[in-house]
């Protein structure tokens, strides 16, 4: 399964070490569920630790406040879907695809390690957080990421595509390579960022430059 394939670069989102994984729970008593369509189900349906779900669709579930702790998902999508203020402890997220999505105040920081693999098409992510995430790579496509929290976030060759980072939060954030030529409202700091070779557009940098308070004409 390949999410948001394109053309100029790798499939992104192919078998991102399911048999590791799969290894890995095996020894933990895990609920093993295999390429299961899931359609218009509740948290109260779903919740459930130490569950693994690899090849499954999501769409149109109401998962808003529900606990995902120590839950695996493997090349998964979600397609409209509320997963607004889910809890994410140890939660495994391995090449999976977010679509049409409201993810609000939700905590990002707080998954798993292990692996976070993971991409976004017209998603909400207003006052997510993604405290020192390595998000190498990312592909945020027309998303809105009001006053979300990067601060020590690994965003080297990210892309934010049409994305909204208005009050976005970028504090010590790699951003090496990364793609913002289409981005709008943010602010970054380039004395408190590292912006190597970062790509922006000319129409957008008084966004690097607000703290000097200079008139850009």
């Amino acid at each position: 399964m390949k999410f948001f394939h394109r053309p100029d670069k790798p499939d992104t989102f192919l078998n991102f070490g399911t048999g590791l994984i799969k290894a890995f729970a095996g020894t933990m008593e895990h609920k093993f569920e295999e390429n299961t369509i899931f359609k218009n189900i509740t948290a109260a349906e779903f919740e459930g630790s130490e569950r693994t779900f690899e090849d499954c669709q999501f769409i149109n579930c109401d998962f808003s406040y529900a606990n995902f702790s120590h839950i695996t998902f493997i090349n998964c999508v979600m397609d409209t879907c509320n997963l607004s203020l889910i809890k994410l402890t140890e939660t495994g997220l391995q090449g999976v695809a977010f679509k049409d999505c409201k993810i609000t105040g939700v905590n990002f920081g707080e998954s798993s390690s292990f692996s976070l693999e993971v991409a976004f098409k017209k998603c909400v992510l207003d006052y997510t957080v993604w405290h020192k995430k390595k998000l190498k790579g990312t592909i945020f496509d027309d998303c809105s990421f009001e006053e979300a929290d990067f601060s020590e976030a690994d965003l080297t060759n990210a892309e934010f595509q049409k994305c909204n980072l208005n009050r976005a939060i970028f504090n010590r954030t790699i951003l090496k390579s990364a793609d913002l030529r289409s981005a709008y409202n943010f602010n970054i700091d380039p004395e408190n960022n590292t912006i190597n070779k970062a790509k922006f557009s000319a129409d957008a940098l008084n966004g690097l430059l607000i703290k000097y308070n200079l008139v850009i004409d």
